[in-house]
């Protein structure tokens, strides 16, 4: 049985998808696999989760909701980024991740590194009304 998982499109048209640590950078990385290329917001990216407690902990002292990785000019230059923010949570000892993508990560790539690690997609568009 696969789980759900929900690739929330919001009014920006950025992309969000939560799901466990440890299956949040597996994604990150067939995400890298299918877009050709590994960039400097991914390492990043990856690091807050390979660190979470560390970085969790950075989050909440400095009040913020989200952690938004460094970006190289060169890549925001050629539109090679993919993630814009991270947002790390911990809900009954289980944690979380957020991974906020890039505007123009295509929605298809997502999906179907998400259903290559198992989870059957619901794309959500949030609207005005």
């Amino acid at each position: 049985m696969s789980k759900t998982i929900t690739l929330l499109i919001d009014l920006g048209k950025y992309r969000h998808v939560t799901l466990p640590a440890e299956d949040a950078s597996k994604l990150l990385n067939k995400i890298a696999e299918k877009m050709g290329k590994q960039t400097f917001d991914i390492e990043e990216a990856q690091r807050y989760i390979a660190n979470f407690d560390v970085f969790y902990e950075v989050m909440k002292k400095k009040f913020k909701d989200s952690l938004a990785p460094p970006k190289s000019i060169n890549d925001m230059i050629r539109g090679n980024i993919i993630v814009d923010r991270v947002i790390l949570i911990k809900e009954n000892n289980e944690k979380k991740v957020t991974i906020v993508f890039d505007r123009r990560v295509p929605i298809d790539k997502i999906e179907e590194a998400l259903k290559e690690l198992g989870y059957s997609v619901n794309i959500r568009r949030e609207t005005m009304y």
